[in-house]
């Protein structure tokens, strides 16, 4: 069996070698403010550290532990990164991303000659006419667009008995801890590729934890904003109600510098209009003093994971106690699993709405052009995207009627309104709390193609309901699987929740970046 450190050096030589610049190449643990500093110094340029990255997904991607993350390389990146290194010799440095090279997940509109595809053969050709606004803010940035990560087809939107990380035009993405275990999703690749150094940090996309899930199984920053806080405009859909984008990171210093890039209001999303009026720079917000005097209660009832992940979460509630914070435990969530039902209504019926809107408008040579479209192109060519599992969710969605249904309207009124004001919101004021924790679930189970996902717990579905805020963060490992934790709270309460984040990811350092093993127990 190969021996995973060895596996490790040995790519981590080839880059360098290749390169023949080892003192210029980022190690793969390299964060935005180290690189910035590395450009504005001059010890480096964009273009190496663009080919420093190509350089490891074609060592670790492509080959080796081939964990599959990209879905598609930006052709352009290397020309991106000539042109941003000629504008910062003659003074002009576009932003705080400048000539960082970031991953963004395939359901994201780019238009340049990267395809926006959700993991479907249907879209495989679908070029987009206009970037989406998260892609514009991170060019404006400075930022590089590296590629496209692969993902759960159609953000496991598509069968009940999926596997997550599987797309019919990406195959499988592996998890980079253990090759075996699966990186949850629906954003699968973003979280296995920055895990495993390819890229500084990525965008994921969540409607129910598919942005927390894979930065939990994956030792990654994940945070999901409150609904409203990103623009949505670009992005294939799901629920306008709960959809969203966010940032994927190995630090929460890294994460917050990319939610204050893509974050703000805009004209393409109504859902924006209080954005600008509660955005701010996140990275002010990093201050290892932030827990002192916080109080945060401890949701038990989410915590049903298993006593190994207990026992992490003990110990990561000794270390926030440690660091100042009053803790509350358990806490009372109102009305916790009383609207699942509620929400599975509410995706039904704006999935069809909002897919079918999204369709609509793409380039003519795009032939599927509503959900039921998909269905019979799906059928049409079974073997390739239902070689493991249906579409049962397309279908019962299909089936669903307008957004003026009472069934609708009803069920998205129950589900906010126990999820918020009645869930979240009633938790926090009945013992005056600043912030909730929970483990955002289980370690990553073994992929099963046949028999699909076995999740092992999780925390999001409040916070998602809700549309409130949630920041996953490693708190340790089970066996070699990490596990994170995950803060939430009210509306608009990211800036709190990432300094509570910060403070206590420089409190614990519980992320450690994979060694890419073969299996539980291969490192002994």
């Amino acid at each position: 069996m190969r021996n995973a450190a060895a596996v490790a050096s040995a790519i981590m030589l080839l880059a360098l070698v290749r390169l023949g610049h080892a003192q210029a190449s980022p190690p793969a643990e390299a964060g935005i403010a180290q690189l910035a500093q590395q450009l504005r110094l001059g010890e480096t340029s964009s273009r190496q550290i663009v080919q420093t990255y190509l350089d490891r997904i074609a060592a670790i991607d492509q080959a080796g532990p081939a964990i599959n993350a990209l879905i598609e390389l930006n052709p352009d990146a290397l020309a991106i990164a000539d042109k941003l290194d000629s504008s910062q010799k003659k003074g002009k440095v576009y932003g705080p991303l400048h000539g960082i090279p970031v991953l963004i997940k395939d359901n994201i509109d780019t238009a340049d000659q990267m395809h926006t595809s959700a993991g479907s053969l249907a879209l495989a050709d679908s070029i987009a006419a206009r970037d989406a606004t998260i892609v514009a803010k991170l060019r404006a940035a400075g930022a590089v667009i590296l590629g496209k990560t692969n993902l759960s087809e159609w953000a496991n939107f598509r069968s009940n008995r999926s596997t997550s990380g599987w797309s019919g035009r990406g195959g499988l993405t592996k998890n980079p801890y253990t090759l075996d275990r699966n990186a949850c999703g629906s954003s699968s690749g973003t979280g296995a590729g920055i895990a495993a150094g390819l890229a500084v940090a990525g965008i994921g996309t969540e409607t129910d934890g598919s942005i927390v899930c894979p930065a939990s199984v994956n030792g990654l920053v994940g945070i999901k904003p409150t609904l409203g806080l990103v623009s949505r405009a670009g992005i294939v859909p799901i629920a306008h109600n709960q959809d969203t984008a966010g940032p994927m990171a190995r630090s929460v210093a890294d994460a917050a510098a990319l939610l204050t890039a893509i974050a703000g209001s805009d004209v393409r999303d109504p859902a924006t209009k209080d954005a600008d009026r509660h955005r701010a720079d996140y990275t002010k917000f990093l201050v290892a003093k932030n827990l002192r005097g916080a109080r945060i209660g401890v949701v038990r009832k989410l915590a049903r994971v298993g006593p190994e992940v207990d026992r992490v979460l003990d110990a990561s509630i000794a270390a926030l106690k440690a660091a100042g914070a009053v803790i509350v435990d358990p806490v009372e969530l109102p009305n916790q699993g009383k609207y699942d039902d509620d929400e599975g209504i509410v995706l039904q019926y704006e999935f069809k709405a909002d897919i079918n809107a999204y369709l609509a408008q793409l380039t003519p040579t795009v032939k599927t052009r509503s959900l039921a479209d998909l269905i019979a192109f799906n059928e049409a060519h079974a073997d390739r995207e239902m070689p493991w599992f249906g579409q049962e969710t397309f279908e019962k969605s299909q089936n669903r009627g307008t957004l003026q249904d009472k069934a609708y309207l009803d069920a998205l009124a129950k589900s906010k309104r126990l999820a918020g004001p009645e869930g979240i919101d009633a938790a926090l004021a009945k013992d005056r709390l600043d912030a909730l924790i929970a483990p955002t679930g289980g370690p990553a189970w073994t992929t099963d193609l046949v028999n699909g996902d076995h999740f092992t717990g999780d925390s999001s579905t409040p916070a998602a309901v809700a549309g409130y805020p949630a920041i996953s963060v490693p708190m340790g490992f089970v066996h070699e699987l990490p596990v994170g934790i995950t803060f939430f709270g009210a509306a608009w309460s990211e800036a709190k929740l990432i300094g509570y984040a910060y403070a206590f990811e420089r409190a614990t350092r519980a992320r450690r970046p994979p060694k890419f093993l073969e299996h539980v127990g291969a490192a002994d």
